[in-house]
């Protein structure tokens, strides 16, 4: 399930506007202008609203319209490129396909890339933690404030710092930080440094910049780049929906040193705010958060029970596997299915020390 929700085509998580493929794909349900592809973003100090790195503002610019100029004129900035860009591409699928073809679709169905017979599945394995839980945005900002306490209070970091907020829409899943510049980024699957989306602190860096501290490139070579778990030796790939609350505190830290003149070490900043991040999850305190009030952080669906229930009714075999405590897990599913959760899987694996459990051969 949650690899096929991966794979749907959304909007809003790109640098600058993406095509919606088959989606929007014919004359007829073309969005209106008010309508615009893209997301608003946010991260900041209170009452500062900076476009976020990876994110296009939504409709506030609804930018040129289709066939305009495919290569930047001189002087013309990315924004008004990309959009030129996207008008463009999004008139060749409109010519592709036949009329009325979109009225066939389902706009809430999920579109894999490549065809499955899930009738040929016979064992479907589920994370817990935004797989069978969804949690509410109330999540992230407790992450945010309490790592952001844990610096003030046990690194020492200046009081200011409380000052600073989480606010969803600054970052998106995916993104690359650069350590050793202090830049958060989006990079293509080419390697190329998205024009437009770097960020230092909570300010965009200028693309001459960028291009400048790469010398005179975009690319990042492959040895440089980290891998699906972030472990590169320079550059940390942000993967999970946790993540996003580390990012947002990352730059706001960035922003206060920059802001206030104070010289910083990157390497042991990045370090000292993954160390506090990780401290909300290790000593369990985002787990107490949750068990104290289940209504208030997971959002309930019925349809949670309905799908496992299903798959249990055609015969297919379900495990769940998550680095979460027993006991955490049993009262959030208690929460969202019933009591007799556990009927419902043929195996339980808690604590399962993620992405380890796949590689780690001493197990």
């Amino acid at each position: 399930m949650a690899a096929l929700g991966m794979a749907a085509l959304r909007r809003g998580s790109g640098a600058g506007p993406r095509l919606l493929a088959v989606a929007v794909s014919c004359q007829s349900c073309r969005p209106k202008a008010s309508q615009c592809p893209g997301d608003g973003g946010h991260g900041q100090p209170r009452d500062h609203h900076p476009a976020a790195p990876g994110r296009a503002r939504r409709g506030a610019e609804p930018g040129p319209a289709a066939g305009s100029q495919p290569l930047p004129a001189e002087g013309a900035d990315t924004k008004t490129y990309l959009w030129a860009r996207y008008h463009e591409m999004k008139k060749l699928v409109y010519d592709l396909l036949p009329p009325g073809v979109c009225n066939l679709l389902n706009p809430a169905a999920i579109y894999a890339n490549n065809e499955i017979s899930l009738g040929d599945v016979e064992i479907y394995g589920f994370d817990y933690d935004y797989t069978l839980a969804q949690y509410s945005n109330l999540l992230h900002s407790m992450i945010f404030n309490t790592a952001r306490d844990i610096l003030i209070e046990q690194f020492k970091y200046p009081e200011g710092l409380g000052k600073y907020d989480y606010i969803p829409g600054f970052a998106i899943r995916g993104l690359h930080y650069d350590v050793q510049k202090s830049l958060l980024m989006k990079i293509d699957a080419f390697h190329y440094v998205q024009l437009g989306t770097a960020y230092r602190g909570l300010k965009p860096v200028p693309d001459e910049e960028v291009i400048e501290l790469y010398g005179g490139t975009q690319h990042i070579p492959l040895y440089q780049m980290s891998d699906f778990y972030g472990k590169g030796p320079s550059l940390k790939q942000f993967m999970d929906i946790f993540s996003l609350p580390e990012m947002t505190l990352l730059s706001s830290v960035i922003d206060y040193f920059i802001t206030h003149g104070i010289e910083f070490d990157q390497v042991h900043l990045y370090k000292d705010i993954s160390d506090a991040i990780r401290d909300v999850h290790v000593k369990g305190v985002m787990y107490k958060w949750i068990e104290k009030d289940l209504e208030q952080y997971i959002l309930h669906g019925d349809e949670i029970y309905a799908v496992l229930n299903r798959l249990v009714n055609h015969k297919k075999k379900l495990f769940l596997i998550t680095n979460s405590p027993f006991s955490f897990v049993d009262k959030g599913m208690k929460h969202m299915v019933g009591k007799n959760w556990r009927d419902l899987f043929d195996m339980v694996i808690v604590q399962a020390d993620k992405p380890n459990f796949f590689t780690d051969r001493r197990k």
